[in-house]
């Protein structure tokens, strides 16, 4: 079996949604998805294009690695390239499940679990109206989830507007004031409290503080026994992120935005966070993701992947989480948008009572629906051309 040819397509929805197909001679096709790679990683893709054909693909991580070896002077180590070829190995990952007849966690070894245990991003009120709160929590829970996580930063730090501007500072200055430190930590305690005590919760902050600041807000945290508070700092301030965690009992969990092994090696070498999470259809793809959960399982560390991903990125991120023993939680972030069942062939919702079950479906498990994907075709992008 050869490549005969790779293609691009891209959907909106939390971001661009970059579809890759990966044809071959054999008529066999394989399908994937990579996210913030944006219009760079598309021109990446139609350039790599026809060095890939006539390749064998299952030779899935020597196509990788051979790739990004001869152009490391391109960008080999992280960004658009990296993403763009996510993409490439996530369809080639589909492509040879779908050839032999089995679903992607039995290529790489088998699966720990049956289910993938999975937590809702959800935006809460701006204000400290606990009513709204409330409301929106339980909207979460009456889906099934048993775990959730929320924005302590955003209405703070980046909504301007004439309903929201009073919760603006100077969003360059990465200090907060009294005023915001308490409305962040009021705001977890109201999620929390309207969660109930079943119910965990993690919190985000983006990046968006310096080094005392976190640590003032981690340990005020301690008493609600969060999940995690993720990414307190930049990713690459490895030696501060990881004074920050020393400091405080607060779960500490960061790496959406680094890339391969390269770019987390550091991160848990030095116990810099306690939870990694990488984002699986961005910074390198399956083989790549279960390298790095490896790595943090020899330190003790749990695995819970970002994921912004459609149904289809979502579940080949869960054949990861199924096939490795440190996973701890995925991510779901498509709450708020009404084709996250109609974007898939199979027409139904993957996550069930907070858990997504694996099936026996070869490849992904999944097919997209084109048809559907097409009404929310990326501006600007052509369609598997």
């Amino acid at each position: 079996m050869k490549i005969t040819s790779v293609k691009t397509a891209a959907s909106t929805g939390h971001c661009m949604h970059l579809w890759v197909k990966v044809e071959t001679d054999a008529g066999i096709t394989g399908i994937g998805e990579c996210v913030h790679g944006g219009h760079p990683a598309i021109a990446i893709i139609n350039e790599l294009a026809p060095k890939l054909v006539g390749l064998d693909p299952f030779e899935i991580d020597k196509i990788f690695e051979d790739t990004r070896r001869s152009l490391v002077f391109e960008g080999g180590f992280a960004g658009a390239f990296i993403t763009a070829l996510t993409g490439i190995e996530i369809a080639l990952w589909d492509l040879k499940g779908k050839a032999l007849g089995v679903p992607i966690y039995d290529l790489m070894g088998g699966k720990f679990r049956d289910k993938i245990k999975v937590y809702a991003d959800c935006e809460v009120s701006p204000g400290l109206n606990f009513d709204e709160t409330k409301r929106v929590v339980n909207g979460i829970l009456e889906r099934g989830f048993k775990a959730l996580k929320i924005d302590l930063d955003i209405f703070a730090y980046g909504h301007i507007g004439s309903e929201t501007e009073h919760y603006v500072k100077d969003r360059f200055n990465m200090t907060p004031t009294g005023w915001e430190h308490d409305r962040m930590v009021k705001l977890a305690e109201m999620v929390v409290e309207a969660a109930g005590p079943d119910v965990e919760v993690a919190t985000d902050l983006h990046t968006r503080l310096d080094k005392h600041s976190a640590i003032r807000l981690a340990r005020d945290l301690e008493p609600l026994k969060l999940m995690w508070l993720e990414e307190p700092i930049p990713p690459e301030n490895i030696d501060t992120m990881r004074e920050i965690t020393a400091a405080t009992s607060t779960p500490i969990c960061a790496g959406e935005n680094l890339y391969l092994r390269h770019g987390f090696r550091e991160l848990i070498e030095k116990h810099a966070v306690d939870i990694i999470m990488p984002d699986i259809p961005k910074c390198g793809g399956l083989s790549e993701c279960r390298k790095i959960a490896n790595m943090a399982e020899i330190y003790s560390m749990p695995f819970a992947p970002h994921n912004v991903s459609s149904p289809i990125g979502t579940m080949a991120s869960a054949h990861v989480c199924a096939t490795i023993p440190n996973f701890l939680v995925l991510e779901f972030h498509w709450t708020e948008r009404d084709y996250w069942t109609t974007i898939i062939k199979e027409n139904r919702d993957i996550i069930k009572d907070g858990f997504i079950e694996m099936s026996d479906a070869p490849g992904i498990g999944l097919e997209l629906d084109e048809e559907v994907a097409k009404k929310y075709q990326y501006p600007g992008t052509t369609w598997f051309e």
